[in-house]
């Protein structure tokens, strides 16, 4: 397939746009020094994701990536910072910029190495299935056949991490401090 053909398919021009609102955002998570606007950025990148799935035809995949990843673990995270009462301003002492052209190197010599395997593994292999609704019992089989038991184990695993972080941010009163704030 050419690449006047490929350009030429409007479902295409849609994977483009998502695609690069993905790669944008992605790159704002990862340069932002706000840490509360990261947690913004990636859900923008993840919903950039469900809409990749979407156009797929993967529509519970990116339902559920929106339900699980958006919903819990994203509002978890931006509770973690509210809760533990961290810093969210800019912090320069977390800037290297001597590392920053090293990093980027890798990142592109990572990228095109697999960009390079990708396309030399798939060439122009069709996707099977491509427009075609996949049944949401074969996926509910497969998540929670197999993979059942890591599925719950993530579950507490976050649940966990949700106590310690109320654990940590939970400071006692002094003596002194409750009689002021009963006096209030």
């Amino acid at each position: 397939m050419s690449f006047s053909d490929w350009i030429s398919q409007p479902v295409n021009w849609v994977f483009l746009g998502l695609a690069l609102a993905v790669l944008a955002a992605g790159f704002r998570v990862v340069t932002s020094q706000n840490v509360v606007h990261a947690a913004l950025f990636l859900v923008a990148t993840l919903a950039g994701v469900a809409g990749l799935f979407v156009l797929l035809s993967a529509e519970f995949v990116a339902w559920v990536l929106v339900l699980v990843y958006i919903g819990a673990v994203v509002v978890l995270f931006l509770f973690g910072i509210m809760i533990t009462r961290a810093p969210t301003g800019q912090d320069v002492g977390l800037d290297n910029r001597r590392a920053r052209p090293v990093a980027a190197v890798v990142s592109l010599g990572l990228f095109g190495v697999l960009s390079w395997t990708s396309v030399r593994a798939f060439q122009d292999t069709a996707v099977a299935g491509v427009g075609e609704r996949t049944p949401t019992d074969i996926l509910g089989e497969a998540l929670l056949g197999r993979f059942v038991f890591p599925f719950e184990v993530v579950g507490f695993v976050l649940l966990a991490a949700l106590i310690g972080g109320i654990t940590l941010a939970r400071r006692d009163l002094t003596p002194k401090e409750e009689e002021e704030r009963g006096a209030v």
